[in-house]
């Protein structure tokens, strides 16, 4: 039999104190096993030369985007990244550039934000440096056969990847 005594339940057996529930709960959790690791997703590293050949040789205008998981504007535009890359499949191509990061960072990076398009590991900068670029993000629009129309440095909003889109599209 349990009755209410002084704001405390008691039984036969003692008090049943029920305070100590947060911390019992705190407890079982952190000896819960740990979450699964995010899928592994290999990031292919590249030199300046395979990577212009890539832009040189496409036949869809290229979107490529400079990037590293610690970047936290990069984490700000990951999400309209993957919107624009879902919604211009097949007009436009979206390359990921990823610099100066460690690969499983980068991974990890990649699944959180589901960014489902190519990207290539540039651990020395050696390509935003070749281009032209200082910094991440960096955004690059690249017309079919790799000629740079534009440059976007820093946080891209949706006005300008839209309009960069748009003049990568409409060109002859």
């Amino acid at each position: 039999m349990v009755k209410l005594v002084q704001g405390r339940y008691w039984c036969q057996n003692g008090a049943v104190k029920y305070r100590f529930l947060p911390i019992a709960l705190v407890v079982l959790a952190a000896c819960a096993p740990p979450a699964s690791p995010a899928p592994s997703v290999a990031i292919p590293e590249v030199t300046v030369a395979e990577f212009l050949e890539t832009l040189q040789t496409s036949k869809l205008p290229i979107v490529v985007n400079v990037w590293a998981s610690w970047c936290l504007p990069c984490r700000a535009e990951a999400p309209l990244l993957r919107e624009a890359a879902l919604q211009y499949a097949g007009a436009v191509t979206f390359l990921g550039v990823n610099v100066q990061d460690r690969p499983d960072e980068a991974a990890a990076f990649i699944a959180e934000f589901r960014l489902d398009f190519d990207h290539v590991a540039d651990p020395n900068r050696s390509i935003p440096a070749t281009l032209g670029g200082v910094g991440v993000p960096i955004t690059y629009f690249v017309a079919p056969g790799g000629e740079i129309i534009s440059m976007h440095v820093g946080i891209i909003d949706e006005r300008t990847l839209v309009s960069g889109i748009n003049d990568l599209v409409r060109r002859p």
